[in-house]
């Protein structure tokens, strides 16, 4: 659900969605659309939502400004791929869809297409680096994945579900390498426990991952990753 309220004559966009599994409100910035996710339980209102968000509007408004600046998927821009820094180059006289040359995401066609054409290229390039390493951890677990989801989700960096199919983000591919195999062991370490226990973590860490410095890379650079703008027509 999707609402607007005004503080001080500043709009802010809200989103709203309900959780079962929630036990309080939850109030945080959406990089995605410069506003505020709202995550509430069940027995909550959305009178009770409006309420927190107008109690920390001034915090709210300070955190969107403080948001990083977006980018898109366009000729010249730089993106950082597992540590490799590649420049997207608009080549309409070619044929040859997508490529990567050297240090450059060569892109053919026109104008229009790149963006589409460049996260098409983005999405399965993020596919054929996550898959082998996730059916690779899942071999030494001695379990198998059902099926593997490259997708542009909005809140998790990726989701395991309890038929075995693994869900990863497609910006992934633009952290370091070490943060992605974190990510990945996390999600295969969940199909030998559903939990965040003890017994889980030590799974994690068997992969020879850092899941503090991982998960504290991902918190201070993912509102950058977010927004990179697909500019889909």
């Amino acid at each position: 659900m999707a609402f607007v309220i005004t503080h001080n004559g500043r709009k802010i966009p809200l989103r709203l969605r309900y959780n079962s599994r929630a036990k309080r409100i939850i109030l945080r910035v959406d990089p995605e659309f410069d506003g505020a996710l709202i995550t509430l339980p069940p027995s909550a209102s959305e009178e009770d939502a409006f309420a927190l968000v107008h109690k920390n509007a001034d915090w709210l408004i300070r955190q969107i400004q403080a948001l990083p600046p977006r980018t898109k998927l366009a000729e010249g821009q730089i993106l950082n791929l597992l540590g490799m820094h590649l420049t997207i180059r608009h080549c309409p006289e070619l044929r040859t869809g997508v490529q990567l040359i050297g240090s450059e995401i060569i892109v053919s066609g026109k104008p229009e297409h790149l963006p589409r054409r460049t996260f098409d290229w983005l999405k399965k390039y993020a596919r054929e680096n996550i898959s082998p390493k996730a059916h690779g951890m899942a071999f030494q677990v001695k379990r198998k994945i059902n099926r593997i989801y490259v997708r542009d989700t909005k809140s998790r960096w990726g989701s395991c579900s309890r038929h075995a199919n693994l869900s990863f983000c497609w910006r992934l591919i633009m952290t370091p390498e070490w943060v992605l195999n974190y990510v990945v062991a996390h999600e295969v370490s969940h199909l030998v426990h559903m939990h965040h226990g003890p017994e889980f973590w030590s799974t994690v860490r068997s992969f020879d991952t850092e899941p503090n410095r991982a998960r504290n890379w991902l918190k201070k650079n993912g509102d950058s990753l977010r927004r990179i703008e697909i500019g889909l027509l």
